[in-house]
This record gives C-alpha cells, sequence and structure tokens, in this order.
C-alpha cells in the first residue's frame, strides 16, 4: 500500500456504510484521518457500524442530518447507493465539499495497475473471465469492486507485481477524481438506473467517466456494434481496442471461420469454449483483449475458456435432473439480459420470470417468448410477463408467490430435455434483498428435488 498523507487529520465524513463504506472508514482512519461516519440504520441494528466504533471512529447513526456538514469536512466519501440528489450530498457539494467514492481511495493507496470493466450487461462475466484468464497465466491478479470484493481492502494488500481486476458500477464511477486504469472495458450500454441518474444521457456520461483520465499509453476496449459507446471512444485519449461479434476489426478482437481473434492471431477455435450463449461471445473477446493486453498467452487463456462454466447466478447450470437441465440467470434484472439468455439455448423453455415493476413493460420479449413453452411468474411483475406470454401464444402460465414455489410446479410442467430457466428480467428487491438471495432459493428449491 502507498503511504499518501492526503488524509493525514483531514475530516472526512463517510456516508452510508455497507460494505464499502466500512472500507473506506477503516481506511481512512489509517491514513490519520479523523472520520465520522453517518449511516441510516439506528446503532443497535449496525453491527458494521459498533466495528468501527470500537476502533475508535465516531459513529452517528439512525438519520442523515443536513446541520453534520456544519462541523467543517474536508471530504465526503458516499456509499455508492446514496443518490446525488440526497439532501446531504447536495448540500455538500452546495458547500464545495468533494465528494468521492470508496473506488477512488482503493486508487490512491494501490501500488498495482487496474484492468477496469463496466457496462449494461456482462461486467461480472467478463471481469472474472479476465481474473482467471491473469490467474492462468501466473500473473498474480486480484479481483474487487462491485462483484462483492471491497477495492479499498483489496488495494490495501496489493503490490506493483500485481494487477486489480475490478468492476465498477455508474455510481461507483460519478465518484471518481483521479482514477486511472491501465486497461478500460465499457461492454456494452443500454436503459439501466435511470431512477438513479434521471436520463440515458446522464447514464452514458457516468459510465464514460472510467477512461476521463487514461493517457496514450492506456488501452480503452469498447463495443463496436454501438454507437454511444464508440462516441466514448472517441473523446478518450487511450488506444482503442474495439471488439464485434459480427465483422472483422483489424485492430481488435472478433470472431472469424470459427475462431477467436485479435489484431489478425488466432487465439481459439469458439468450438472449445463451454461458456453458453451468444452473448458471452462479447464478453469473451473482451476478456481475451484485456489478457492478451496483460502478457497472457494463448494456453492460459484456452484453459479458462475451455473449463469456465459461468458466475454464479448468470446463465449457471445448475444440474440435471430426470433429463431437465436447470439454469439460474438470478442476476438477469432487465429486459436485454433475459433475452440473451432464452438466445442462448436450443431446447425447449420453462420460464420462471418477475419481481420489481420499475413501470416498464415485456413487449421486447414478445419475439423471444415464441422459444418457451411455459412461463411461472411471480412478483410484482406476473401481471405483465402474463400479458406478454398470452400475446406470444404460450399455452402454458401460471402465477405463483415466489421463487421457491415456482421451482417445483416448472419439474411438473416439463418433459426431458427441457431446459428449467430462471431468468427474471427485473430486479428482486419487491421479494428479495439481493438477485443473489433469490438465485440461491433457486438453487436450494432445485436441490430440494433431487
Amino acid at each position: 500500500m502507498k503511504k499518501i498523507n492526503t488524509y493525514l487529520h483531514k475530516k472526512v465524513l463517510v456516508l452510508g456504510l455497507a460494505k464499502s463504506g466500512v472500507g473506506a472508514a477503516s481506511l481512512l482512519h489509517k491514513l490519520g484521518a479523523f472520520v465520522t461516519v453517518n449511516d441510516y440504520k439506528p446503532l443497535s441494528e449496525n453491527p458494521a457500524a459498533q466495528g468501527l466504533l470500537e476502533q475508535g471512529i465516531k459513529v452517528i447513526c439512525g438519520e442523515h442530518p443536513v446541520e453534520l456538514l456544519e462541523d467543517g469536512f474536508e471530504i465526503v466519501v458516499k456509499n455508492p447507493g446514496i443518490p446525488y440528489h440526497n439532501p446531504m450530498i447536495v448540500e455538500a457539494l452546495k458547500r464545495e465539499i468533494p465528494v468521492i467514492t470508496e473506488v477512488e481511495l482503493a486508487y490512491q493507496v494501490s501500488e498495482a495497475p487496474f484492468i477496469a470493466i463496466t457496462g449494461t450487461n456482462g461486467k461480472t462475466t467478463t471481469t472474472t473471465l479476465i481474473y482467471e484468464m491473469l490467474h492462468s497465466g501466473k500473473k498474480k491478479p486480484l479481483i474487487a469492486g462491485n462483484i462483492g470484493t471491497v477495492a479499498s481492502e483489496v488495494a490495501q494488500k496489493a503490490h506493483a507485481d500485481n494487477k486489480i481486476v475490478i468492476e465498477l458500477s455508474s455510481f461507483q464511477l460519478m465518484g471518481i477524481d483521479a482514477f486511472r486504469p491501465k486497461i478500460a472495458i465499457i461492454t456494452n450500454l443500454f436503459d439501466a438506473h435511470l431512477d438513479y441518474h434521471g436520463t440515458r444521457k446522464e447514464y452514458e456520461k457516468a459510465k464514460a467517466r472510467i477512461t476521463k483520465n487514461q493517457m496514450e499509453e492506456d488501452y480503452l476496449i469498447v463495443n463496436a456494434e454501438q454507437d454511444e459507446v464508440m462516441a466514448i471512444a472517441r473523446q478518450s485519449k487511450a488506444q482503442i481496442i474495439p471488439f464485434s461479434t459480427k465483422r472483422k476489426m483489424d485492430n481488435g478482437a472478433y470472431i472469424e471461420n470459427g475462431w477467436i481473434m485479435l489484431q489478425g492471431e488466432k487465439i481459439m477455435e469458439t468450438k472449445d469454449i463451454v461458456l453458453p450463449g451468444a452473448h458471452n461471445l462479447e464478453n469473451i473477446l473482451c476478456a481475451v483483449a484485456a489478457a492478451k493486453l496483460s502478457g497472457v498467452d494463448h494456453e492460459a487463456i484456452f484453459h479458462v475458456l475451455s473449463t469456465f462454466k459461468g458466475v454464479k447466478h448468470r446463465l449457471q447450470f445448475i444440474g440435471e435432473i430426470a433429463g431437465r437441465r436447470f439454469y439460474n440467470d438470478s442476476k438477469a434484472t432487465n429486459i436485454l439480459a433475459t433475452s440473451n439468455a432464452i438466445k442462448a439455448f436450443e431446447q425447449p423453455i420453462i420460464l420462471l420470470a418477475g419481481g420489481l415493476d420499475r413501470g416498464n413493460e415485456f413487449d421486447e420479449l414478445l419475439p423471444l417468448f415464441k422459444k418457451v413453452k411455459a412461463i411461472i411468474t411471480f412478483g410484482q411483475t406476473a401481471e405483465k410477463l402474463e400479458r406478454v406470454a398470452k400475446l406470444a401464444g404460450i399455452k402454458t402460465i401460471q402465477r405463483v408467490d415466489n421463487v421457491e414455489k415456482a421451482v417445483p410446479v416448472a419439474f411438473e410442467l416439463s418433459e426431458p430435455n427441457d431446459v428449467i430457466l430462471l431468468s427474471p428480467a427485473c430486479a428482486s428487491w419487491d421479494q428479495y434483498k439481493t438477485f443473489e438471495v433469490r438465485g440461491d432459493i433457486f438453487t436450494s428449491a432445485v436441490h430440494k428435488l433431487k
């Protein structure tokens, strides 16, 4: 970890806890800052805040009092999920107090370079593939960020010969200042988190921040099939590495005659890739480009792509029972992700879908529902999904209370050679705390069938 004096004897407010807030507060305390933590959850119900209190860190819980900013704070480190229209953030910016996220802290103390991945879909799979390729190639990678490992904790352990592979959300990127990845990746951009950003344009601006500090010696890997992404690339100072599954990219990654190609060089044949789904070929192209730029050899890449079966909750194969194959795609929290999941299979599909109602309809799924022989719905969007299912001519439509009850119903409706697919097309928050909880309940219900 770099020894920095940036925060020595400075008053810092950490706003909101969760894993990133705890990591930020602990790191700032080590760096000699006068840290105050403010979290909405009451102290009696807040073990994370209690732990920080035991470290000697000042903790204020139960509310976010705007008057707290009168204490002379010089910087605010906010939880990424707290929107910028939060009164505390509005007031901090009004007072010209810098507001950053924990990722910026991680960058400031890290001795290791970063490979940073963002986008609407495919971030976690791409991040994991890159990590596995670097690990197979003995490049000493560490994994961090929105994938579940706190960046500031990982950065403290990193050395110059490590590489930190980090998944970043638009929320995290809005709070960076100097953060500069050696390799940055934008997988794709679609409508998402508009309740947070307000407009698609603001969402795209947040994603574009991944490359704002890159220089000529850095690399930006981008989706050549999206005009919005290429517009961001044209504003970047980094070397651009485009990827496409549809056409040849002389200076990038592409597929040609059944081969994964990078700048005219054959990497491996697509027939040897075990990860299902045409959409995953885009993730693979990103990962191959990043791995090769990091010095990974063909053999290490082949080993990963010929054995990697997917990330948990992302088109994850759970098992086969009586000829039915079960897949957990609980991370499919939007229509595009569910579309990609349906496209991944040739077999008849029993689809489990539904969740938080964000006001959208599901008509985009209509053509793909031709591949679905039965649908089981749950959650707030059940009725909306059933409407589209009827339009698509799906004869078997059933509504259940939750994911756990959907699994045995799906089994009863299925036949050998069918795929039973949890791909909700919605966030989980109407019934479950996270998509991980939803996916774990699905997995557990499948195991109970056995």
